[in-house]
């Protein structure tokens, strides 16, 4: 089939690479894809050998073009009004409207299950009359699963982590090994204290960007490192990226797409979420703690790692393992958030 995808960029990682991943993943499977954003930018340095059967375009101007079978709004973004015209004129011509899917955020909320595949009728505009439909990502069978492409979980079986570091000029001396791609979490702080007062050697990955510059701050601050070795990366592709998560005993990782892929990394994590100011992700982040049957301790630290909360002791990073690896591997077996959007598309 014939995909369009449309992204508008909101947080300059997450959102686009979500897209990408899905694109990609779609290409790879033999569908055809455009991907639509308002900032292809970061796809220089996120996905720079491209996908075959994946075409970028800037979505900088009114699209008028003959719509793909199917059709995805990612995370609610609007279409214009030239498109969706170009959606009902499709429909009138071909017999049926292409498949039109809201992709939603993705949630372990209870609300997520009601919500999931629901239509959407388009009350106004060119389109009015033809209906969308919701795909909630989620955790369990009755949503729409999490990305994760064919072989993913092979290849980080086979995964060499010293070559792998050592090919990224990193100095591994079998420290425990931690990665950091957050915002300014307010539990930055303690989490570094914890880390550098730590009787085990532990090394530091941190990603560029905001994590980058947050340590920085810290260390101008007056922060003291202790045992605590850091190291400063470059920006990653997505690949590379996802080898960083497999190399380190804890992930600290933010918004969506990262997130997921720490799951599939096995490891024990911190998810900063995204806060709102209605603190509705509270909700949001205790869902997802359940999901994975999360001990207290871990709950504790998310706390502190988000709200900042004082820190609940020492990071157990072991038993934290032992505890998640049955809800990862669940969540593994599962069927994955592309098979199930063809299958929900091919049912119409």
């Amino acid at each position: 089939m014939r995909w369009d995808i449309f992204c508008r960029v909101i947080d300059n990682h997450g959102d686009l690479g979500v897209c990408w991943r899905l694109a990609a993943d779609l290409a790879g499977r033999g569908e055809q894809v455009r991907l639509w954003a308002d900032d292809t930018s970061m796809l220089d340095w996120m996905a720079p050998r491209g996908c075959a059967n994946v075409e970028v375009h800037a979505w900088d101007a009114p699209v008028d073009t003959e719509p793909g079978d199917v059709v995805v709004e990612a995370f609610g973004c609007a279409l214009d009004a030239p498109y969706e015209a170009a959606i009902a004129r499709a429909a009138q011509a071909r017999g049926r409207a292409p498949a039109w899917i809201n992709l939603e955020y993705l949630s372990a909320e209870p609300w997520v299950e009601r919500c999931h595949a629901l239509p959407s009728p388009v009350m106004s505009g060119p389109a009015r009359g033809l209906a969308k439909r919701f795909f909630y990502p989620g955790f369990t069978p009755a949503t729409g699963g999490l990305l994760r492409e064919p072989g993913l979980l092979e290849a980080r079986a086979v995964f060499d982590r010293e070559a792998w570091l050592a090919a990224q000029g990193i100095a591994w001396g079998g420290e425990r090994l931690v990665s950091l791609f957050c915002y300014e979490p307010p539990g930055l702080p303690a989490l570094l204290h914890a880390l550098a007062a730590d009787p085990r050697p532990t090394r530091l990955l941190v990603t560029a960007g905001r994590a980058d510059a947050a340590v920085r701050h810290w260390q101008a601050a007056g922060g003291d490192a202790g045992r605590l070795a850091i190291d400063f990366l470059p920006l990653l592709a997505q690949q590379q990226f996802d080898r960083l998560l497999w190399s380190c005993e804890l992930n600290c990782v933010r918004g969506e797409d990262s997130v997921v892929r720490a799951l599939w990394a096995g490891a024990p994590l911190l998810w900063h979420v995204y806060p709102q100011e209605d603190g509705a992700h509270w909700a949001k982040l205790d869902a997802f703690l359940d999901v994975l049957g999360a001990p207290a301790d871990l709950r504790a630290w998310h706390r502190c790692w988000v709200g900042g909360d004082a820190a609940p002791g020492p990071l157990d990073l072991d038993g934290w393992g032992r505890v998640l690896q049955p809800g990862c591997q669940r969540l593994a077996a599962a069927a994955d958030l592309t098979s199930r959007l063809l299958a929900f598309v091919q049912a119409g």
